[in-house]
Formats: C-alpha cells, sequence, structure tokens
C-alpha cells in the first residue's frame, strides 16, 4: 500500500489547522493577520472541531511554553544526515580517493556547531532581574518610538529597559532581545547572540559542505561510469541519448538515500544561508528581530522629523554606530564591556 498520499493529506490536514489557530490565537492587524482569519473562517467549516481543539492545544504547548520537542528533532536530523555522510558517503569517498581533510570537514564543522548549540542553549541569554537592573537600564537610550520610556512589565514588575522585551515562553524580560529560538530552546538576548551567530554560521556551512562532498561523489560516479556518453532505450523502443532527467532518475534508483539526503541538505543549505544572510543584515545596522519586526508592524520611523504631507517618514535606527561596532557590540555587549571599564 502507498502511504504517501495518505501522509501529504495528513500533513496538509495539519497545516490547515495551524493555520486556523493561528488565526484565533493571533492578535493585530496587517494583510497576514487578516488572510489567517479570513481561512481560518473557511477551515473551521470543514475541519472537525475536536480536531481544531486537540491541533489547537498542541500547537499551543509546542508554541507557546518551553519545550525541548524541537531540541530533540533537531538533534535527530543532524544524526540522520551524518549517519548516511559517514555509512555510504564517507565509504565510497574514501574508496573513490577523495581527500581525506574534505571528508572530515563535516565532523570538524560539527564539533564547533554542538559547541555553539550547546552554549547557545545554556547561556544566559541577558535576563533581567533586580540585581541587574539599574545598569542595564543606563545600556541603551530610549528612542521614544519602538522603546518608551516608563513602561513597566506587567509580569516581572519592574520598568523596562530600552530594547528588552518579555518573554511569554521563558516568563522572564530579557536584554536586547531578538527572539525566542524553538531550535536551541532559549531566548537570544544580548549575552548569547554570539553564540546564536556562530551557531546558524556553522549549521549553514556544515550542510552546504555535505551538499558539495555528496555532489562531487555522484558526479564521479557518472564520470567515471561514462554513462554520459551512452544511450537507452524507452518503453516504445526508440533509443535516446542520455539525458540530465534520465542521470538523477538512474542516480536516485542506485543511490535512493544518498541522492534524498542530497536533496534534503541542499534545500537545508537554501533555507539556513537565506536566514543567516538575514541574521547578518541585522547584525551590521544593529537591530534585532524583534526591532525588525515591531518597525514593520507599527510602520513609523525612529525619528519624527516635519515633512511634507506627500513625503514618507525616513527610517533611521538610533542604535547603529556603523559595520565595526555593530559587529563589536554582538561579541561584546554593551553591558559587559561597561563592566571592565569599572574594574
Amino acid at each position: 500500500m502507498d502511504f504517501l498520499p495518505l501522509l501529504l493529506l495528513y500533513l496538509c490536514l495539519v497545516l490547515a489547522v495551524a493555520v486556523l489557530y493561528c488565526s484565533h490565537a493571533g492578535s493585530g492587524g496587517g494583510r497576514l493577520g487578516r488572510a489567517a482569519r479570513s481561512a481560518g473562517q473557511v477551515l473551521s467549516l470543514v475541519i472537525p472541531t475536536r480536531l481544531q481543539s486537540v491541533t489547537q492545544e498542541v500547537l499551543l504547548r509546542l508554541f507557546h511554553t518551553r519545550n525541548y520537542l524541537f531540541v530533540v528533532l533537531h538533534i535527530a536530523l543532524q544524526a540522520a544526515v551524518y549517519a548516511e555522510y559517514t555509512w555510504e558517503v564517507f565509504v565510497y569517498c574514501w574508496e573513490l580517493e577523495f581527500h581525506l581533510v574534505l571528508l572530515l570537514l563535516p565532523y570538524l564543522l560539527l564539533l564547533g556547531n554542538m559547541g555553539c548549540f550547546i552554549l547557545c542553549s545554556c547561556a544566559n541569554p541577558g535576563i533581567i532581574t533586580k540585581s541587574n537592573h539599574a545598569s542595564l537600564m543606563k545600556t541603551y537610550a530610549y528612542d521614544g518610538v519602538l522603546f518608551q520610556k516608563g513602561i513597566v512589565c506587567a509580569t516581572c514588575n519592574m520598568e523596562k529597559p530600552a530594547r528588552s522585551k518579555h518573554c511569554s515562553f521563558c516568563n522572564t524580560c530579557v536584554h536586547r532581545f531578538d527572539h525566542h529560538c524553538v531550535w536551541v530552546n532559549n531566548c537570544i538576548g544580548a549575552f548569547n547572540a554570539k553564540y546564536f551567530f556562530l551557531y546558524l554560521f556553522t549549521l549553514t556551512v556544515m550542510a552546504a559542505t555535505i551538499a558539495i562532498i555528496t555532489t562531487a561523489f555522484l558526479i564521479q560516479v557518472v564520470l567515471l561510469s561514462n554513462m554520459m556518453h551512452g544511450s537507452y532505450i524507452d518503453d516504445q523502443g526508440q533509443q535516446h541519448a542520455v539525458e540530465i532527467f534520465f542521470l538523477i532518475q538512474h542516480l536516485f534508483l542506485t543511490f535512493p538515500r544518498i541522492v534524498f539526503m542530497l536533496g534534503f541538505v541542499i534545500l537545508l543549505t537554501l533555507i539556513l544561508g537565506a536566514y543567516f544572510c538575514f541574521n547578518l543584515y541585522l547584525a551590521l545596522t544593529n537591530q534585532t528581530f524583534n526591532e525588525w519586526y515591531k518597525f514593520r508592524r507599527n510602520r513609523h520611523s525612529h525619528h519624527r522629523t516635519l515633512q511634507p504631507c506627500d513625503r514618507k517618514v525616513v527610517y533611521k535606527n538610533t542604535y547603529a554606530k556603523g559595520v565595526w561596532m555593530n559587529l563589536k557590540e554582538i561579541f561584546k555587549s554593551p553591558a559587559v564591556l561597561e563592566r571592565k571599564k569599572k574594574k
């Protein structure tokens, strides 16, 4: 029995219920919110009420409370990729006399990535407490738009320092809050942003390296077999020269797990690469994801100046200090620099 259509149908159903959940749980306006609410109203007519409530409860636990599900999934995916790379790709490449340093490079990147992952997951992201509240209040100035002076956190019962935010997952206020990452099960803030940046970089390079080595192996197989100069006979008995689609099909039938892994790591490289470039842009401009999102949601600038009515307000980030200083702030937060000055 072919379970693939049933699996796809189930995933589509779960995705539909997820959209329905987001439409109920989400707040605020915007095109995305209105589209989600509209989709939710339609889906509520075709999806059973029991399935809606169960899925909403599961999604609430997954995306609104701290849990280790995505950490386990992250480790399981890495283990699956490296198991396939070790048992097949590494062995075949070793027989084809690939350079040993190149074959060991993914393992070296894995060690660095695991170190950054542990540090990012276990490090204090910059939790604001009564003991450090006074010093953190002096770290950044209020811009008067995204961060207003005098705003008190209803949960922590403390005035929020500029660039901070209360995380509903961790139930704490975090200094220079960026976002809560479910993959490391921790907030990304002032004190662990550098670990997250390196974790994302090593993860991207790791996926790209495995993709490059695997692609080089498959190309070597094709060249050694001299398949490009061959031909094949189709179902109608006609002879055709070997084409790229025939090659891919042949390689998939010969090395199904390797080709499947290659497709996965290529997709992962593209997604991670795009996300890393976005985080690099935020680092170079001294923005957090929270600030980037809030600015576009509120659609107003950091500085309000008198301008003609027919001109748009120009965005200006008051926290940017130049590329070098912005990067330095990621790897040495202002609070740490301030403590060193006092010593």
